[in-house]
């Protein structure tokens, strides 16, 4: 079977969700292809700062969930080797215009954006298997091959498929790497309510750090980082149980009784044990982000460790400048002309990519420096000077504006 498509986009995740809103909102039809049998909600919850406000609200879809999630009113860090607690300026960005940050359930985020699009324009269980284009008459045509045997040809291909994109290698982009960490996310949920006020808590020694951030009066979202590979961990990829009493009885047992207790009243089916990879910023910076008309967005384009709390937020941005460059070639010749693709998908890839590659530096440099070690020295920089002056600069990126999407009348 062979089909023919204006737009294919790779992966049902937040790129690839609110990329089609945003093409749907400039009046182009994408079709969204999930390997997966429904929505991924893996990770749980995630932090969504103003510039990812800005992004939903370009989208249409932020009514959906600021009335359900409230901002978070102060940001702490303790230190596990001396207890004291310092006050962090994450926190204080809320008062630029009230838009962030606020931490959301991952998967009522995803059917913010799913309620947005017609049902038929997202097929689940649909595994990709080569990609090919063609040319004609002059333009190029991306030609997806899918496992089951069909065909589909499009005039655009957006690979939103994640870490281990297929898009991204078919564009020749470095694979991810390791960045020597690893990280335990679940879910707590307290059907009577937590009594935990609306802040962020972290707690950072050496080598480790963990936090817990509520959502709402009964859920919190809780995350463990490490060192990896850590000592026979392999095993408890797949068993949340293991994970659960393994944060519990060893890596965590030092913690604050709350913290402990927020991880047992986890949600099992939220947890997970996974390594923190990302794609080096230079590949990023200099590599092939586009190919006539295939591109990529979100994780597929930039992974990144999650110490700034940008992947979502960065992946919303990408589905805006998407949309605004491809809609305004759209609108301007009625319709997706195959030869000006290439044009319109550079223009997205130069307007994003050193963002990007910022993005990710800025994130693996705030995750080394936070659980660095244990020396002096790495104390004293830590404290003393990233937390109080530093991570002001750094947090910079999150009043990051990606504009509007194109007015159509069609």
């Amino acid at each position: 079977m062979e089909i023919v498509e204006e737009v294919v986009i790779v992966g049902a995740g937040i790129a690839g969700l609110a990329t089609a809103v945003a093409l749907k909102r400039v009046g182009i039809k994408a079709l969204i292809l999930e390997r997966s049998d429904g929505l991924r909600a893996t990770g749980a919850a995630l932090t969504l700062f103003p510039n990812a406000w800005r992004a939903l609200d370009a989208l249409g879809v932020s009514h959906k969930l600021t009335p359900i999630y409230g901002h978070s009113k102060g940001s702490y860090v303790t230190n596990l080797e001396t207890g004291a607690i310092q006050e962090v300026p994450f926190a204080r960005i809320n008062v630029d215009d009230g838009s962030g940050p606020r931490s959301v359930h991952r998967k009522a985020l995803l059917e913010a954006l799913a309620e947005e699009l017609p049902t038929e324009s997202i097929c689940f269980s649909s595994k990709l298997g080569a990609i090919k284009t063609i040319t004609n008459e002059g333009s190029s045509i991306a030609v997806v091959h899918m496992e089951d045997g069909s065909v589909i040809k499009a005039k655009v291909l957006i690979g939103c498929d994640g870490v281990h994109s297929v898009v991204a290698s078919w564009l020749g982009l470095a694979a991810p790497v390791l960045s020597g960490r690893s990280a335990v996310r679940g879910l707590a949920v307290f059907p009577q309510g937590h009594g935990v006020k609306h802040e962020i808590h972290q707690f950072v020694g050496a080598g480790r750090r963990a936090g817990i951030v509520p959502l709402t009066d009964k859920d919190i979202y809780w995350f463990f980082t490490c060192s990896s590979p850590a000592t026979g961990t392999d095993h408890l990829a797949g068993d949340p149980e293991l994970i659960q009493r393994e944060v519990i009885e060893n890596y965590a047992k030092d913690l604050p009784e709350l913290y402990l207790d927020i991880v047992k009243h986890s949600d099992l089916s939220t947890l997970t044990w996974a390594p923190l990879m990302f794609r080096q910023p230079w590949n990023v910076a200099f590599g092939n982000l586009s190919k006539q008309n295939v591109t990529v967005a979100g994780d597929a384009m930039h992974p990144m460790t999650p110490d700034l709390g940008q992947g979502g937020c960065s992946a919303l941005e990408d589905a805006v400048a998407l949309g605004r460059h491809i809609g305004t070639s759209f609108i301007q010749n009625g319709r997706l002309v195959p030869g000006e693709i290439a044009g319109a998908l550079g223009n997205y890839v130069e307007e994003r990519r050193w963002r990007a590659a910022w993005l990710i530096t800025g994130s693996y440099l705030s995750g080394w420096v936070q659980q660095g070690g244990s020396s002096w020295a790495v104390k004293f920089f830590r404290d003393a000077i990233f937390y109080r002056f530093l991570y002001q600069k750094i947090v910079g990126v999150m009043h990051y504006d990606c504009g509007k999407l194109p007015t159509t009348t069609i």
